[in-house]
């Protein structure tokens, strides 16, 4: 019987943002074709995130909030306690997964996670992310290094949204955000955290199994 691929899920805690992403870098350079996937669950320290295309004057008052240019795809985005950012380190040759397909499936995960609320939750055509009521409530940044991915999504969960009003969300001016709690769902990460990888892993036809963090 065909054993499904198996993923080493690792919750990292609280991390500012630049070792993580060294790490997902370096993992990604050393894996080969048997390398496990991983999934990398963070909360990261305050900080503006601008992709490879992304425009500085969507960044529209900073503050004291630090921002990197960083090597995914998307505009700009902001991370910061209390929202789930999880990193999908996937094979998609291996899984026999195209990137569209790719983004997509992830989408779904976090529309299936927050149906776990019973909350209603889109995509929108032309914008990546899950909306609820036509407010951002997850974004995705991904990049794919030969078939293999790094970076991911941020999914809001119980956090101060005051920074988004900072910059243009993903480069859209005006764009509303919200969170799971602001929805009448939990106000903890840990709470949600297993719902977004076990629909995440479905989505992929991933077994997960825990592992330690990585050392950054």
């Amino acid at each position: 019987m065909f054993a499904p691929p198996t993923a080493k899920v690792r919750d990292l805690g609280r991390q500012r943002y630049e070792p993580v992403w060294r790490a997902m870098q370096a993992f990604t350079d050393a894996r080969d074709e048997a390398t496990p996937d991983e999934l990398w669950l963070v909360e990261h320290d305050p900080v503006f995130t601008l992709g490879q295309a992304g425009k500085p004057e969507h960044v529209l008052m900073p503050g004291d909030i630090p921002v990197l240019h960083v090597d995914r795809g998307g505009q700009v985005t902001y991370h910061g306690p209390g929202q789930i950012v999880l990193y999908p380190l996937l094979d998609l040759r291996r899984l026999k997964v195209g990137v569209r397909e790719y983004v997509c499936r992830i989408e779904q995960a976090i529309i299936d996670t927050l149906g776990d609320w019973n909350i209603e939750a889109v995509r929108r055509e032309g914008a990546p992310g899950v909306y609820v009521a036509g407010a951002k409530i997850a974004a995705l940044g991904i990049r794919v290094r030969r078939g293999c991915t790094f970076h991911g999504l941020a999914f809001n969960i119980a956090m101060d949204l005051s920074p988004f009003q900072r910059i243009n969300p993903c480069g859209f001016e005006g764009l509303q955000v919200t969170s799971l709690v602001d929805l009448g769902g939990p106000s903890g990460l840990d709470a949600v955290k297993p719902a977004l990888v076990g629909h995440v892993a479905a989505q992929f036809g991933l077994e997960v199994e825990p592992a330690p963090p990585p050392t950054l």
